[in-house]
């Protein structure tokens, strides 16, 4: 028995050391690629259509706009198109006051969710490179030239922008989210240099107008999807170091675990759409790829409930053991008092780092539950973040 609950309390050590330590190792071993990024170097710039899918943004939409229209691109070459998803609040007479500026507005007439509305939004795409991003986070002024800069490589279909995760003003917010952005972005910047990443950031992105004009399905992740889609037209899918997206923490836990649950389960179902990909014999390294970097992570959640109860089990036959459950206990109530810590209070690590890791944990096992039951809701409730400033302190291209 007790070597039996042995085993179980390794499966999430072996699952997570593989995860996060042994598959970066190995793709830092593969990395042969110069990193993406770089100066992006003045020439003719193609027409891009910038889309931002939006529901019930009265409050952040006027200042995404006015972002959008400083950024450091011809202005005569950028087209925005605002996609409002039956927004019920004054969203959209807002947005109606910016078409004097290039921007369009396209309105769905019932609630539908963000990837039905990037559908719907096809007919009025402009030019070779759609731009993707979200009305609650802040594009660097300076990061759009490098994001298009790196469709000169002809084997790009897909460039993603490297996400800084940046505290609310006077808040420190959630650290071990910050953590976690800077390790993912890592992450990404090593796949890139070995071939190429499976999953672009959903808060800034661009893609060829032929791979974004295929339909996804509602209850899928486009921005999951769209490296899959690449890959299966022939083309590869690649971080860009210099493209910065200013991304709001969130102060509260619950609607951190509201995002994940949403985010893993749309993951998911997307992984499954497109599971012929994860053949290794007809993908090579990319199917490898997409195994270790979003499979194995999302097996974290179920190996952690099986190592919990080799835990236990072990506690029961070995005091060594069972402080070592003690202070998983003590970390569980770190975690406990997080949840119902105050919005808006800084969170001291202590709370807040258990608080993240804990949570995560469970959101994914309401993903995994969520997914197998087919309970999938195309219908996104976009993620309140405090807005930034227009340029974060904290914040690096470093």
């Amino acid at each position: 028995m007790t070597t039996f609950a042995l085993v179980f309390v390794l499966v999430p050590v072996a699952v997570g050391v593989y995860a996060y330590v042994v598959y970066p190792g190995v793709l830092r071993l593969l990395a042969a690629r110069p990193a993406a990024g770089g100066a992006a170097s003045e020439h003719e710039w193609p027409l891009v259509t910038i889309t931002v899918p939006a529901y019930n943004e009265e409050r952040s939409i006027a200042a995404t706009l006015d972002r959008l229209l400083e950024i450091d691109y011809p202005p005569e070459r950028r087209h925005i198109v605002v996609i409002s998803d039956a927004s019920s609040d004054r969203t959209d007479e807002i947005v109606r006051g910016y078409a004097g500026k290039g921007v369009e507005l396209v309105r769905l007439a019932e609630r539908s969710g963000k990837t039905v509305a990037e559908n719907e939004a096809r007919a009025h795409l402009r030019g070779p490179i759609i731009v993707n991003t979200d009305a609650s986070v802040r594009l660097d002024k300076r990061s759009l030239k490098p994001l298009i800069a790196a469709f000169r490589d002809p084997t790009v279909g897909i460039a993603s922008g490297r996400d800084v995760s940046v505290a609310r003003l006077g808040d420190d917010a959630n650290v071990g989210e910050a953590g976690y952005v800077g390790y993912e972005m890592a992450v990404r910047d090593l796949e890139t240099r070995a071939g190429g990443i499976v999953g672009a950031s959903g808060c800034f992105y661009a893609s060829r107008v032929d791979l974004h004009s295929e339909i996804v399905p509602s209850a899928l992740s486009r921005d999951f999807a769209a490296p899959l889609i690449a890959k299966e037209q022939g083309y590869r899918a690649v971080s860009v170091t210099d493209a910065v997206c200013y991304v709001p923490r969130t102060g509260s836990l619950r609607r951190e675990f509201r995002r994940k649950v949403r985010t893993m389960t749309r993951g998911l179902e997307t992984l499954y759409y497109k599971r012929h990909l994860m053949n290794p014999v007809r993908y090579g390294r990319f199917a490898w790829m997409l195994i270790s970097h979003k499979l194995v992570r999302w097996l974290l959640p179920p190996a952690f409930v099986v190592g919990g109860i080799g835990l236990v089990l072990l506690a029961t036959r070995d005091a060594r053991w069972a402080v070592l459950l003690g202070v998983g206990c003590v970390a569980l109530v770190a975690a406990v008092v997080g949840w119902f810590w105050r919005e808006g209070r800084p969170m001291p690590r202590v709370i807040s780092l258990p608080s993240y890791f804990f949570w995560g944990v469970t959101a994914g096992l309401v993903a995994w539950s969520k997914a197998l039951r087919g309970d999938l809701n195309p219908i996104w409730e976009p993620t309140r973040r405090e807005a930034t400033s227009s340029e974060p302190a904290g914040a690096s291209r470093g």
